[in-house]
């Protein structure tokens, strides 16, 4: 099967929908399976206390200001979600908290997502997984109990899932990647494992890829330069399009394990080897 390649746009469409049509192009002339968002309650996520404190931004100088520009409403998800369908590719987003998840079902997308930093919100997870979707489940800064725990509300619903290994720092150091710890969570919990990754650059990217996973989440953006703090660890269109040649390469050079001769070995065979014939004949 092949990797599922998601193009996490996130907030790094800085709450205008013009950027984020030109991030859903980009995704979709790279290759990308498809694009996913973010959605806050910023009043349920955040206090007010944080709310109130000074922050400068494009759109004012607290915090409620800039997370407010950040969030889209129900009409503008409308009109990303068919500007999706007109391509096509797919649109799905991870909500932060229970009224965004009620808030996304709205709009019936294939797919869920939970954040890591929502893998130990159990309301959240018991809502999500009560809809059957197939839900990708990122498990940077968390435990293998609290992974555990998530799962088994997945399973108790009996709704599909896939983990995605994340290391849950922005940019990410390569140092950091610990890339087998796909192989760990797919031997400990017997099931998919995707990568969401946060580092700079795509060899990280890369590797994943011909570790076996199921689906890999890089943020993109349309330029690092640009306000937003995941800027600086997203991919910008040309680099996404390398990336999603390299992986379908990738995934076709990794085979199927067995062993085999190609007819077009046997030619170079015969005449690579053929002084062996001479040998055995003088």
């Amino acid at each position: 099967m092949s990797i599922y390649i998601i193009a996490e746009l996130g907030i790094n469409h800085n709450g205008d929908l013009s950027i984020c049509k030109e991030l859903i192009d980009v995704a979709f002339q790279a290759g990308c399976d498809a694009v996913k968002l973010q959605k806050r309650d910023i009043n349920k996520v955040y206090s007010q206390e944080f709310l109130n404190a000074p922050r400068e931004s494009p759109w004012g100088d607290t915090q409620f200001d800039q997370k407010k520009a950040l969030e889209f409403n129900a009409s503008e998800y409308l009109e990303i979600i068919n500007y999706c369908k007109s391509k096509p590719i797919d649109c799905f987003a991870s909500a932060w908290d229970l009224n965004s998840q009620i808030f996304l079902r709205q709009f019936n997308s294939k797919f869920n997502k939970v954040a890591s930093a929502m893998v130990v919100n159990t309301e959240l997870l018991v809502a999500i997984a009560s809809e059957k979707k197939h839900t990708f489940l990122s498990t940077g800064m968390s435990t293998f109990d609290e992974i555990a725990k998530a799962i088994d509300i997945f399973k108790s619903a009996n709704c599909s899932f896939e983990l995605m290994h994340t290391v849950s720092t922005y940019p990410m150091k390569d140092e950091d990647a610990n890339l087998n710890m796909i192989k760990t969570l797919r031997d400990r919990f017997q099931c998919k494992v995707g990568y969401s990754g946060h580092e700079v650059g795509l060899a990280v990217s890369y590797a994943a890829a011909a570790l076996g996973i199921t689906s890999l989440e890089r943020h993109i953006t349309l330029s690092r330069a640009m306000y937003g703090s995941d800027q600086s660890s997203s991919v910008e269109p040309k680099g996404l399009r390398e990336l999603v040649g390299a992986v379908r390469k990738i995934e076709k050079a990794m085979g199927d394990g067995k062993k085999r001769i190609l007819d077009a070995e046997v030619s170079v065979a015969k005449k690579l080897r053929e002084h062996l014939d001479w040998e055995a004949h003088s």
